[in-house]
C-alpha cells in the first residue's frame, strides 16, 4: 500500500467516470432518461462502501484475536469512511428517486432497510465515544462492529428481496444491469466501481496514517 500506482489508477478511473458518466451515451429508456448517469456514482459508492465495511471488520476480528491496537485503528478508520460512502450512496439514491419515483425517500423496504442499516454503523461510533479506557473501546466496539456487518448485510441485501420493492433488483423488480444497460454503460460502470473502491482505500489509508501518527506521538510526551 506505500506505492503510489494505485493512487494513479484511482485517480484515473474517477477522473474518467465522471468525464464519460457525464457526457457518454446512455440508453434513453422512459422516466429514467439522462438520471440513469446515476448508476455511475451511487451503485460505486456503495461497492466501496461494502469493500471498506468487509475490511473493518476484518480488523476488528483481527483484533479480538492479537489485540493489536494498530488493528482497532485500521477497523475504526475503515469504518469512519465506509459510513460516509453510505451516506453519500444514500444521499445520491434519493435523489434519483426523487426524479423517477417522484419521492426521495418513499415507504419502501429498502430504503427503509437501509436507514436502519445506517443508524446501525452509526452507533458504533456513539459507542466508542461513551468510554475513555482505550482496551475496554477498543474491544467492546470489535465486537458491536462484528455484530453490525451481520445485522447490515442480510438487513440491506436479503430481506428487501423478499418483498415488493421500488428499488430495482429488489422485490421482483429487475436489476438495471439485466434491461438497463448497455455495453458503453458498462466500460463506465465497472471502472467506476473500482475507482470508488480504490478512493475509500485511499482516503482510509490517509486516515490510518494520522490516527497512528498521533498515538506515536501521544505515547512520547
Amino acid at each position: 500500500m506505500r506505492k503510489i500506482w494505485w493512487k494513479f489508477l484511482a485517480a484515473g478511473l474517477l477522473l474518467y467516470t465522471a468525464i464519460f458518466g457525464l457526457i457518454g451515451e446512455v440508453p434513453r429508456q422512459p422516466i429514467l432518461n439522462e438520471t440513469i448517469r446515476n448508476v455511475y456514482f451511487h451503485v460505486p459508492m456503495w461497492f466501496g462502501m461494502m469493500a471498506l465495511m468487509i475490511s473493518s471488520l476484518v480488523y476488528s476480528i483481527k483484533y479480538l484475536r492479537n489485540g493489536q491496537v494498530q488493528d482497532d485503528v485500521y477497523a475504526v478508520e475503515f469504518a469512519n469512511v465506509a459510513i460516509v460512502f453510505g451516506v453519500l450512496g444514500f444521499i445520491t439514491g434519493s435523489i434519483w428517486g426523487n426524479y423517477t419515483w417522484g419521492d426521495p425517500l418513499p415507504k419502501d423496504p429498502k430504503i427503509i432497510a437501509v436507514e436502519v442499516g445506517l443508524l446501525i454503523y452509526s452507533a458504533y461510533f456513539v459507542l466508542r465515544g461513551s468510554f475513555e479506557d482505550e482496551q475496554k473501546k477498543a474491544r467492546l466496539s470489535a465486537v458491536y462492529n462484528i455484530f453490525a456487518f451481520a445485522s447490515f448485510m442480510p438487513l440491506v441485501w436479503i430481506l428487501p428481496r423478499l418483498t415488493d420493492s421500488l428499488h430495482p433488483g429488489n422485490g421482483g423488480n429487475p436489476a438495471f444491469g439485466k434491461y438497463d444497460m448497455d455495453s458503453n454503460m458498462r466500460m463506465v460502470f465497472y471502472p467506476a466501481i473500482l475507482a470508488w473502491i480504490l478512493v475509500g482505500v485511499w482516503i482510509s489509508s490517509l486516515r490510518i496514517r494520522i490516527k497512528l501518527l498521533n498515538n506515536h506521538l501521544q505515547d512520547n510526551l
